[in-house]
This record gives C-alpha cells, sequence and structure tokens, in this order.
C-alpha cells in the first residue's frame, strides 16, 4: 500500500502498531478476527484524500504486543484511547469490523465524548448474542466463539495448519469463497505463523465473559454520536441469522443501516467499492 506509513507507540503498557495516511479530521479503522490492519487497504488509499487515516493492530494481533491479558474491550478501547493521547488526538470517527467493532462500541459507551460518530460491520453485540443464542440456527458461525474458549486445546491443531484454518474460515464466511486469495491470503497466513499470534488472537474471544459483564452493565445506555451498522447480505452468522436494524436500534439512538448485497462476513474486503461509498457519504461533515 503506497502512501502509508508503520509506525509503532508505547500505549496503555504495550507496543501498539499502526498504520497512517492523509490529513484532515482523524478517522481510526479497527480490524476484526482473524484480520490485521491490512484488511483496510482498499479503504486506506480513498479515505486518506481528506482524513487523517489510523489503523492500529488491535492488542493481540498483527505487529502490537500480544500479552497474556487485558484483552476484555473495556481495556482494548482503553488501548484506543491512550494511542489518541500519544498520537495528540482528542477526537475522531471510528469503524470498527467484527471484534474491532466489539472495541469500537465499548469505546463510543466508554469515550463518549471522544467519538463523533461510529460505523459497525457485520457485528451483533456480545449482550444480544448471549440473549438470542438459537444453536440450531447459528451452530454453523458461532461455533468458533465456543472452540476458541477452549484453553491451549484450539492452539494444538490451529498451530502448523494456519493456512487450512484461514482457509476454512474465509471460505466459509465470504459470500465469494474466493474473495481473499493470492497475496492478501498470504498475508494473513503469515500473520499467523508469528509468535504469540493465535494465543493472541484466541485471547481475544477469552475475555467474552468479562465483555457480557460490562455490556449488562450500560444496556440501557444507548450510543449517542451517529452511528452507521454495515454488514453482509449473504452471511448465515449475522444479516440472515438476526434482525439487524432492530438489533442497532436496541444499541444507538442515532442509528442508519445498510445490508450490501452479495456479500458475507466481510464487507471491506468483498466489496470495497460499495463499503467505500458508504463510509464516504457517512463521513461527510466530519472535520474534527
Amino acid at each position: 500500500m503506497t502512501g502509508i506509513s508503520h509506525h509503532t507507540i508505547q500505549a496503555n503498557g504495550i507496543r501498539q502498531h499502526y498504520v497512517e495516511a492523509g490529513s484532515g479530521a482523524p478517522v481510526v479503522l479497527l480490524h476484526g478476527f482473524p484480520f490485521t490492519s491490512f484488511t483496510w487497504r482498499h479503504q486506506i488509499p480513498g479515505l486518506a484524500k481528506k482524513y487523517r487515516v489510523i489503523a492500529p493492530d488491535l492488542r493481540g494481533y498483527g505487529e502490537t504486543d500480544k500479552p497474556v491479558t487485558g484483552y476484555d474491550k473495556r481495556n482494548m478501547a482503553k488501548d484506543l484511547r491512550e494511542l489518541m493521547h500519544e498520537l495528540d488526538v482528542e477526537k475522531i470517527a471510528l469503524i470498527g469490523h467484527d471484534r474491532g467493532a466489539r472495541v469500537a462500541t465499548r469505546f463510543a459507551k466508554d469515550y463518549p465524548d471522544a467519538a463523533d460518530r461510529l460505523v459497525v460491520m457485520d457485528n451483533v453485540p456480545t449482550r444480544i448474542i448471549a440473549r438470542d443464542f438459537d444453536f440450531a440456527k447459528m451452530a454453523k458461525t458461532y461455533w468458533l466463539f465456543l472452540f476458541h474458549l477452549k484453553l491451549d486445546l484450539p492452539e494444538i491443531f490451529i498451530t502448523g495448519r494456519e493456512e487450512q484454518w484461514l482457509r476454512h474460515l474465509f471460505s466459509e464466511w465470504c459470500y465469494n469463497p474466493h474473495a481473499i486469495s493470492g497475496e492478501a491470503f498470504d498475508t494473513y497466513v503469515a500473520a499467523y505463523r508469528s509468535p504469540g499470534a493465535i494465543r493472541g488472537a484466541l485471547a481475544d474471544y477469552r475475555a467474552s465473559s468479562d465483555d457480557l459483564a460490562q455490556d449488562h452493565a450500560d444496556a440501557e445506555i444507548k450510543i449517542a454520536c451517529p452511528t452507521l451498522s454495515v454488514w453482509g447480505a449473504e452471511f448465515d452468522g449475522v444479516g440472515k441469522a438476526f434482525n439487524m436494524p432492530a438489533i442497532w436500534a436496541e444499541m444507538a439512538s442515532n442509528l442508519r443501516t445498510f445490508a450490501v448485497p452479495r456479500c458475507g462476513h466481510v464487507p471491506q474486503e468483498e466489496q470495497p467499492e460499495i463499503t467505500n461509498d458508504l463510509l464516504i457519504d457517512f463521513l461527510q461533515g466530519w472535520t474534527g
């Protein structure tokens, strides 16, 4: 990706890696599982024409540190808040996908004055999944939530088989099973062959009980900033399993929604042009 610089900085007790491009009002992009900041390669160039784009690797992912603890979403949101302090950024437009959307949701609740607007991509909040879980309907995609909670065993099965693991996930999740392939696929495989990468990503899931408790504690408080919920129309685990407009109406008081056609779990990779148009339109008026 040209025009993008890579940086590391110490914030909230860990060494965080982030990529940056452009100038103007800050826009932060938070990836999900099993991705890294690389997942935003189709969005960064267009957004950077008008905005200062910052895309960190979350705690446990990519080139960011992978400590043993600290993966509850409140602390991961604090990772971002402390990164912002180090970068002298006070307020952001925040975009999160999958696990990154969970961090972004917690950030918008914990730091409402620091989030001007929020985009959550193909994500059902932790509290809603726990409340509405239907095994028969969701076993195809949500098996990994339970599998990843088991200590040590997933690492045994995944280590040395990172390519097969990721190929299964991407093929099952994407409307076009070859949407993530070639050099992009190889980049993710290489990321998960790095020391601690599998353990770090699974630790994100293993904080689910803490995440659920945090979500219950402020369940009645709605996100106040303008919020856009985007999901893939063809993904069994989200758009086909939940009433997404109704769910996010429970979460946010100022809401827009959009189902991306011919798209599974990863709109930014599967339908980048549609996704970019949605983001650029939603960011209109954000001047920092």
